[in-house]
């Protein structure tokens, strides 16, 4: 059975909250790699609040959409090596 729209939307929420305090910037914060975590870690964030501001007006789909694309972000930075992330468990695809 496909999972109802309302607990995936609280489950990606969970999710991407849980990365973003899990999520530390890798590199120094002066540098050029310091500057790109800082940009993902902002875009992961924004995407969160918009997520949260979708679901206060009851449009799930563009929260889920929100919370997805926000946690893509994290992801895509931990693959690359601006966030130390944890390895195990079930946050991030490193």
């Amino acid at each position: 059975m496909p999972a109802d729209l309302a607990e995936k939307t609280d489950r990606y929420e969970g999710l991407l909250a849980e990365a973003l305090e899990a999520a530390e910037v890798s590199p120094p914060a002066e540098t050029p790699m310091g500057d790109a975590a800082a940009e993902c870690l902002e875009m992961a964030e924004s995407y969160l609040e918009d997520g949260r501001h979708f679901r206060a007006d009851d449009d799930l789909v563009n929260a889920l959409a929100a919370f997805s694309y926000g946690h893509a972000w994290l992801d895509a930075g931990a693959r690359v090596g601006l966030f130390d992330v944890p390895t195990d468990g079930h946050l991030f695809t490193v």
